[in-house]
């Protein structure tokens, strides 16, 4: 039997929009042998499925554990922080961390809170969409003259990464406040989605590129680390604006 440390069990692998069934099975049983048990798939191609089951080998309380959700966003609820697994550098990005470094950061905070590591499709990887629901993307550090890696092998060292972090703590680097404080997931999208509002409402999106500002509006509270305290007094502030708004309207 693998025994569960109380940090791997607190974290969630997120597989996004996965169209071969036996990668699933695969990260089922990747999963397992690292003592990680949490698997989130967002509208997977085929699941259930019986080469998800095989591949599996034994695995199968993994899958039948496993969270079917419909977008990234329910697979992130109530998480503190999502690290996404990324092969490229991208034109606006979050902040890069090796996997080793990586996993040190989401095992210093699965102690109290739930993580995520978010993987994308096999054929293309994560989406700029989906990158920007994460606060950090990783890496494999992977031989650059044929760095492709399979989803399920991806997954396996990502998990071997953890449980190393898990037996063998450096302690973090990037998020060392309390993480009571901190806002989670569902609190910084929704400031962020009340902040697009407001932004929209007086034409500021329009005059500088909407959908780009709002990538980087994004990032840059996710670098913030906002405490849930923080985060309120953003949207009492948007909150007032908005009264602003309508009272000079009417």
């Amino acid at each position: 039997m693998v025994t569960t440390s109380r940090p791997l069990s607190r974290i969630r692998i997120v597989l996004c929009q996965t169209s071969h069934p036996g990668n699933i099975g695969a990260t089922a049983r990747a999963m397992k042998t690292m003592g990680i048990t949490q698997l989130y798939l967002v509208t997977p191609k085929k699941f259930p499925h019986p080469e998800a089951t095989a591949l599996a080998s034994g695995a199968d309380d993994i899958l039948n554990g496993a969270h079917v959700v419909n977008t990234l966003e329910e697979a992130l609820h109530g998480v503190k922080l999502a690290i996404g697994l990324s092969a490229r550098r991208r034109e606006l990005t979050q902040p890069y961390l090796d996997i080793k470094k990586a996993a040190q950061e989401m095992i210093h905070l699965a102690h109290d809170a739930e993580v995520a590591c978010v993987f994308g499709t096999e054929m293309s990887g994560l989406s700029n969409q989906e990158t920007h629901l994460c606060q950090l993307l990783s890496f494999i550090d992977a031989n650059p003259d044929y760095s492709s890696l399979n989803l399920a092998q991806a997954v396996q060292v990502v998990c071997h990464e953890l449980r190393q972090a898990s037996i063998h703590p450096e302690g973090a680097s990037i998020y060392t406040k309390d993480l009571s404080l901190l806002a989670d997931h569902d609190s910084l999208m929704g400031f962020l989605s009340h902040l697009e509002i407001v932004l929209d409402k007086i034409e500021f999106l329009d005059k500088v590129q909407g959908e780009r500002l709002m990538q980087r509006l994004h990032i840059l509270f996710a670098r913030a680390q906002l405490e849930t305290d923080e985060v309120n007094i953003l949207r009492g502030i948007l909150t007032q604006v908005q009264k602003k708004l309508a009272h000079s309207s009417s």
